[in-house]
């Protein structure tokens, strides 16, 4: 019973809120999670679930190693799968509404330095179809800020070199448009002039990055990519596509853009998201205060 009712909420979440496959498979890993230990408690349906039930969980889960992020986001998954049953009238209350979530410490986003991205963007060699991908891919990702599925995802449609914008669909199904940079644009005429027809050869396929057989990129396949370039380059950071995406931001916070923009380029719902950007800027601030001042330097 338990596992049905699970199995139309996310259905529900797929037909009727339009969001990310991505979104769903979290979603879904979550309750799947709350199926297993509801289980063991000998509660096989929604409707037999308790405040305490659910508060048991949680602990449960933050004693398995899960962090206090990710049991927030558990709980918050939790209590909308209550909230669609009730709803649905198959609940008379949320279990779930007066539970709170564990406190957890906003990590500040790891990021390159404007140095280290020059190295990384200038490493791959443009002599083949592959290195023109992956110098087109990265500077794409570093020009416009996009999340790795959205880069993977991108039509060839969805690009106008003419005036250096991107279109893409981002969280919740919405559009937005993106500013590219004249490098960025440069080096995606080279891959689409001379990089992809070699890879796409007689496939059908409209998507702009693709990988080595003509099929779609994965972002698996982008993220060993970008871990190939960072050790070839010898950046010692731990990066994925989503820091290229935090420098992004923080280097335009760091010359002067305003919150709202980038909040705007980075397609964040809530600006409170990207208030953590305005956190690395004082950092960096900081460093910089206590390195160059004569008497900066905290003891």
């Amino acid at each position: 019973m338990l596992d049905e009712q699970i199995d139309r909420f996310l259905n529900h979440l797929k037909a009727e809120r339009s969001l990310s496959q991505n979104t769903i498979e979290s979603y879904s890993r979550d309750l799947g999670k709350l199926s297993v230990f509801l289980n063991k408690e000998k509660v096989f349906d929604a409707a037999d679930c308790s405040s305490a039930n659910v508060s048991d969980f949680i602990r449960f889960i933050g004693r398995s190693g899960l962090s206090g992020r990710s049991q927030a986001r558990a709980l918050v998954v939790v209590r909308q799968f209550f909230k669609y049953l009730v709803e649905e009238k198959e609940l008379k209350a949320n279990p779930a509404f007066r539970i709170e979530a564990p406190k957890f410490l906003n990590k500040l986003p790891v990021f390159l330095t404007s140095e280290e991205v020059e190295s990384l963007l200038s490493s791959p060699e443009v002599n083949d179809a592959l290195g023109l991908r992956d110098s087109a891919m990265l500077e794409t990702l570093y020009s416009s800020g996009i999340r790795a599925s959205e880069l993977c995802s991108i039509a060839t449609g969805d690009v106008n070199l003419e005036i250096g914008y991107l279109s893409v669909i981002g969280k919740g199904g919405k559009q937005r448009i993106i500013p590219i940079g004249d490098i960025a644009v440069e080096k995606l005429k080279a891959w689409l002039s001379e990089g992809r027809p070699k890879i796409v050869k007689n496939k059908r396929t409209d998507l702009l990055f693709l990988n080595r057989n003509g099929g779609p990129l994965s972002r698996v396949g982008l993220w060993k990519k970008i871990k190939y370039y960072m050790k070839k380059t010898g950046i010692m950071k731990d990066i994925s596509p989503h820091k290229l995406r935090h420098s992004f931001a923080t280097h335009l916070l760091e010359n002067g853009a305003d919150l709202r923009s980038v909040q705007s380029l980075l397609g964040h719902a809530d600006i409170s998201t990207t208030q953590i950007y305005t956190h690395v800027n004082r950092e960096r601030l900081r460093q910089i205060y206590d390195k160059y001042h004569p008497r900066g330097t905290r003891r």
